[in-house]
């Protein structure tokens, strides 16, 4: 039988024995914190995003660049100074006139500066894209979703709509509609505005320009609309403005996010399209496209400044459509590429 002393002892050891920690807890993610960390395991994702985030940074500090570099896209440093351009308009010294003064060298018979025409060609190519692509997603947003929940009469009229406008073949009327959209703004007589030509571009852009994701978010709609969280938002009452904007419209945001990196480099390759026809941005402002309508005419003579835009043009719509790949695959993991 134990002692008084040996049962004190043995609570002594039972109270000294540490408690069992307690297991950790379990803290769950939402699909977006889902998304992110599955997109930051793609390498090729997370590079193709700096490199996106390198050109908007490019195209938002193109004057800060052009006052380090001291050059501006305006000033014909060729015509000023006569050592730097030949009796053709070439420049005299080789490669395009690459030096430590002029780093991707001057352009033809103007003599401009290659690397600032660049840096505010992107600029001007890049923030007009970028508008014409948050108002397409905007519209395309409104227009699809709405058709897809209201259903009847009014899917099959906005339907009807949107089948009318795909059909217009886009790079013609493109061409064919920015004449006469500036025409309605300014007097053909008088010279025709840098806002002028702007707003065109955008408003021609836009209009023709937002069907594709429409028709994309109508049929996300339709599948989502005979869910149980709608059926049961439906019952408590909530109108059809808050089912669409805290119901539907959470639940089509991958589309959304991977069409919009998609129509963003189409955009900035029809924007340079415009300018490369003539029907575009027009000078003085730098244009990407025009660069590409100057190299056309004296690549054979001069193949160094088709080098640099199209160089920058293949990166950027190259990153831009590996980034729409990761964002979709980051969404949907199980997308096989």
């Amino acid at each position: 039988m134990s002692s008084p002393t040996q049962v004190a002892k043995a609570a002594e050891s039972v109270d000294a024995t540490p408690a069992t920690a307690p297991a950790p807890e379990l803290v769950g993610r939402s699909p977006g914190q889902l998304m992110w960390r599955r997109f930051r395991r793609d390498r090729v994702g997370v590079i193709s995003a700096f490199v996106v985030l390198f050109f908007f940074a490019i195209a938002l500090l193109a004057p800060v660049i052009s006052w380090l570099y001291g050059k501006d896209p305006y000033t014909r440093y060729g015509q000023e100074d006569t050592s730097l351009l030949n009796a053709y308009g070439y420049p005299i010294k080789p490669n395009g006139g690459i030096d430590g003064e002029f780093w991707f060298g001057l352009e033809p018979n103007s003599g401009k500066d290659v690397l600032t025409l660049l840096v505010y060609g992107i600029r001007t190519s890049l923030l007009l894209a970028l508008v014409v692509t948050v108002l397409a997603t905007l519209t395309a947003i409104v227009v699809g979703i709405t058709a897809g929940y209201l259903g009847g009469k009014w899917d099959y009229f906005i339907s009807r709509i949107t089948d009318l406008m795909m059909a217009f073949p886009q790079q013609l009327f493109f061409v064919a509609f920015l004449p006469i959209v500036g025409s309605l703004l300014m007097d053909p007589r008088e010279e025709t505005p840098t806002w002028v030509k702007v707003c065109s571009i955008i408003l021609v852009l836009w209009v023709l320009g937002w069907m594709t994701l429409a028709r994309i978010l109508r049929g996300a709609t339709l599948a989502l609309r005979e869910r149980e969280f709608v059926e049961a938002a439906k019952v408590s009452g909530a109108s059809p403005w808050r089912i669409i904007r805290r119901e539907l419209l959470p639940n089509v945001v991958s589309p959304i996010l991977v069409q919009f990196t998609y129509m963003l480099p189409n955009f900035v390759t029809t924007v340079a399209a415009l300018s490369f026809l003539g029907v575009g941005v027009t000078e003085p402002t730098p244009d990407w496209g025009r660069m590409f309508a100057t190299a056309a005419g004296v690549y054979h003579n001069d193949l160094t400044y088709m080098f640099f835009p199209g160089v920058a043009m293949v990166i950027f719509v190259v990153a831009f459509n590996l980034l729409g790949d990761s964002v979709r695959d980051a969404f949907d993991p199980k997308t096989v590429r």
